[in-house]
């Protein structure tokens, strides 16, 4: 195959030092030059040379395309093309009966052709290693080339690269999964560093692959729902889980009996949440299956629970009268509907367990607003539940006035303040007026404010309503002092105080005049006494 002559293209990189190999003699041959590095595909020219005198063969040995180029008496010029990998290219000579060689070392280096990341998993969750795979076709020399794994911008990992050059390659990484790793792009960079022969650092960025991570808590949903369901009414159904993450890409739902109710679920930072309204009838099976589903990434968590439909009426209560005058007759019925295991009725008479329970009274003013409370039970599931009824009775009496309500005996002081407590009861509320039986002067009823002498007498209170009226005789005593007895009171202690101060006055005096008179007496005697003394 004829070989076609091509010019390199990039600056042979040569050591100046040539391989001697002794031949006869003083005979050698040379390759020069002795050491090339240069680009996959590139071309070189090698010059062999001997130093042989007599008979020569000189010739080159390589695997690449070789054309000779020049020549002379004992050397010559070949220029290798199309060179594809590392190899040793070998001169050598028949110098007479003896062989020589000389060989040089070609290093090629060439850029990977391809880096990817391999595909992520779907979801990676939270706290598991994840397994990262960087796949690299070619790239040389081996020894420059390493694989470093990216997080956006962020370099996780550096990673040499072994194995032949031709042979494509996978280099893996291992990443702890973090919740701060959501979202996160991913790549390989290959790096292919020349700088030591000369060159630059060469790299190739593989395509980003997005991560999603998830995490989970170690419990399940929870279900904040009844057990029993009533039909007639409407029940919530709640479900929630918390510690989630993330959130916003949850989904859950609830299940009643393998049907979806109408539902509105809610997402937080860590917590999903489903509600329902569901309207209980009596269309619902006697029990239901309800499911609260949550699903995550590739993750399905699930709570059930089995609800009872029960049907339970209220049991009815019934007066014969609501109102009645006092000495009616009234009938007090409680009754309960068909499935409830008793019936009690508050004042009833003791007897067996029935479905219906009513007595007879008399009715009396004691039973005025007199309560009648009427309970049915019924079993659900081996629970016991209730419902109640009551009723309140109003009895109509006339008015009732005695001892306690009204004092038959009053003593006030005169200027003072009191009050007057005389009230009747009945129903309905009766009237009620105090009248001096003397004069018919008005005594009121409740505070006064000024007692006054007046106002002493015996008083006829009576009390009145539509049904009856009594009296009762209301005895009132004024205290107060007369003047003339005042007049006296103050006259008598000052007079006192008046003869105690003169008695004092007149005993005073006299003391008085009694200490003078003896003092006078005394001076005279002294006198005598020195009258008669002999003279000195």
């Amino acid at each position: 195959m004829a070989s076609t002559r091509a010019k390199p293209t990039l600056p042979l990189l040569l050591a100046l030092v040539a391989l001697v190999i002794p031949g006869p003699g003083d005979a050698q041959v040379s390759i020069h030059p002795r050491e090339a590095f240069l680009p996959q595909g590139g071309s070189m020219q090698v010059n062999c040379s001997s130093s042989c005198k007599e008979d020569l063969s000189l010739g080159l040995e390589t695997q690449w395309l070789k054309d000779e180029l020049e020549s002379g008496p004992n050397w010559k010029l070949f220029e290798l093309s199309e060179i594809g990998e590392d190899s040793s290219p070998l001169c050598f000579e028949n110098c007479g009966t003896m062989q020589s060689s000389a060989s040089a070392t070609i290093t090629v280096y060439s850029f990977p052709e391809r880096v990817e990341l391999r595909p992520l998993p779907a979801w990676q969750q939270v706290g598991k290693d994840l397994t990262l795979r960087c796949h690299v076709d070619g790239g040389a020399p081996q020894t420059q080339l390493s694989v470093v794994l990216l997080r956006g911008e962020e370099i996780l990992s550096r990673q040499p690269v072994d194995g032949h050059p031709k042979d494509p390659k996978e280099i893996t990484f291992t990443v702890l999964a973090s919740r701060g790793d959501h979202g996160a792009n991913f790549s390989c960079r290959t790096e292919l560093d020349l700088r030591p022969q000369g060159l630059a650092l060469f790299s190739n960025v593989s395509e980003a692959r997005h991560l999603r991570t998830f995490d989970l808590p170690a419990t399940i949903p929870k279900l904040d729902t009844p057990d029993l369901l009533e039909v007639g009414t409407q029940q919530k159904l709640f479900c929630s889980l918390e510690g989630l993450f993330p959130a916003s890409e949850a989904r859950i739902y609830l299940e009643l009996g393998g049907r979806m109710p109408t539902q509105e679920s809610t997402n937080s930072s860590d917590s999903v949440s489903a509600t329902a309204l569901v309207e209980v009838t009596e269309e619902f099976d006697r029990t239901l299956p309800l499911r609260c589903v949550l699903e995550l990434a590739d993750q399905i968590l699930e709570t059930q629970r089995t609800l009872t439909v029960y049907n339970f009426s209220a049991p009815v209560l019934t007066l014969s009268q609501l109102e009645v005058s006092e000495g009616s007759q009234v009938t007090v019925k409680c009754e309960a509907h068909s499935g409830s295991k008793v019936v009690l009725l508050s004042g009833a008479p003791p007897g067996p367990p029935t479905l219906q329970v009513q007595f007879t009274l008399n009715a009396s003013p004691e039973d005025h607003k007199r309560r009648f409370f009427c309970s049915a039970a019924l079993e659900v599931a081996g629970k016991f539940l209730s419902k109640n009824q009551t009723l309140e009775l109003h009895v109509l009496y006339g008015p009732r006035l005695d001892e306690t309500d009204c004092l038959g005996n009053w003593t006030w002081q005169e200027g003072s303040q009191q009050t007057l407590k005389c009230q009747a009861w009945g129903n309905p509320s009766p009237k009620m007026t105090c009248r001096r039986k003397a004069d018919g002067a008005l005594l009121p009823i409740g505070v006064v404010k000024s007692v006054k002498r007046e106002m002493n007498g015996t008083y006829e209170c009576h009390a009145f309503s539509s049904h009856g009226n009594i009296t009762r005789n209301v005895y009132l005593t004024v205290q107060y002092h007369n003047q003339n007895n005042w007049t006296i009171i103050i006259l008598v202690p000052v007079l006192v105080t008046v003869g105690l101060v003169m008695a004092a006055s007149y005993v005073y005096n006299r003391q008085r005049k009694i200490r003078i008179y003896k003092l006078q007496k005394a001076q005279e005697e002294a006198i005598k006494l020195k009258g008669q003394a002999p003279p000195p």
